[in-house]
């Protein structure tokens, strides 16, 4: 089955043909260990990332020009994409069960943690909300990625020049810098979505 084909098959359907820096997962592609679920796997970070968030490492979201409400809701939208950690990247791939792309995995951390709905890939998210200078960027903002200017990767910025994102096939969702190393040099913009 050519790419095209499989992706007309996948939620979004061909609107998802090279959304990502990636094709379609290869097969013997990235595989649990069969006496670990995703669950599991998932609950095991979790609660690692609770236990460091409650020794004191919270993530900064202290903010003067947010709201403390919106401090809260930003934390809580950061707490759930930072629960995702370990999440196997799939191409077309939407949920923590079955695996994230990127833009799978910011849209299931808005609709889940904020009940704000984006568009289904990355090229559209960059067309939402505000365009905000890199200096200006806060915790909750989305920072595209792309090659030769067109965005093909998208990723919640964390704060401290971190962001959460689902990178590319045999890879899972990670925590990456936008000052150094791969990203840096892909960075194209940031956005701040409406009712953040």
């Amino acid at each position: 089955m050519s790419a095209g084909a499989a992706s007309s098959l996948l939620p979004g359907g061909p609107s998802l043909r090279n959304d990502s820096a990636d094709a379609p997962e290869a097969s013997g592609g990235h595989m649990l260990p069969e006496a670990m679920t995703l669950s599991d796997r998932a609950l095991m970070l979790a609660t690692d990332l609770n236990r460091m968030l409650g020794q004191g490492q919270d993530i900064p979201l202290s903010k003067s020009d947010i709201p403390v409400a919106e401090q809260g809701r930003i934390k809580g939208m950061l707490q759930k994409a930072l629960a995702l950690l370990g999440t196997p990247y799939r191409w077309g791939g939407t949920s923590p069960d079955q695996g994230f792309d990127c833009s799978g995995l910011v849209g299931y951390v808005f609709r889940n943690a904020l009940g704000i709905e984006l568009p289904r890939v990355s090229r559209e998210m960059a067309k939402t909300g505000e365009v905000i200078d890199r200096d200006a960027m806060t915790e909750g903002d989305l920072v595209f990625f792309g090659r030769r200017g067109r965005v093909d990767h998208v990723g919640i910025y964390l704060g401290d020049g971190r962001f959460v994102h689902a990178p590319r096939t045999g890879k899972d969702v990670t925590v990456s810098s936008l000052d150094s190393g791969y990203w840096s040099g892909k960075f194209m913009e940031a956005r701040r979505v409406d009712g953040i």
